[in-house]
C-alpha cells in the first residue's frame, strides 16, 4: 500500500510517539491496514471541515491567480491544523 500525505503523517508519527505500539501492529500484519483506514477516515474529514472553513472565509471576489493560490494555501493551513488532532492520534 502507498500512502497519501495523511498517511505517511501518521506513520511518522507512530515511528516517533508510539514504537511498540508500531511493532505490535507490524508483527500482527495490521500496520498498513490502520493507517489506511486511519488516512481514509481523515481524507472524509477533511471535506467536511474545508467546507465549514470555505462557509466561514468566503473566497475573495477576484481572478488574480496569485490571491487565489494565497486563499487555497490559507484554506489548506487552516484544515491541517485541525486535522492535526487526528493525525496525533495514538493507532
Amino acid at each position: 500500500m502507498i500512502f497519501g500525505k495523511y498517511g505517511k503523517m501518521i506513520l511518522a508519527n507512530m515511528e516517533r510517539n508510539y514504537p511498540y505500539r508500531k511493532q505490535e501492529l507490524e508483527l500482527t500484519g495490521e500496520l498498513k491496514i490502520k493507517i489506511f483506514e486511519r488516512e481514509k477516515y481523515i481524507l472524509e474529514l477533511k471535506k467536511q471541515v474545508e467546507e465549514q472553513i470555505k462557509e466561514k472565509y468566503k473566497a475573495p471576489n477576484t481572478r488574480e491567480i496569485s490571491v487565489l493560490a494565497k486563499y487555497q494555501q490559507m484554506i489548506d493551513g487552516l484544515v491541517d491544523e485541525v486535522l492535526m488532532k487526528e493525525i496525533l492520534q495514538k493507532i
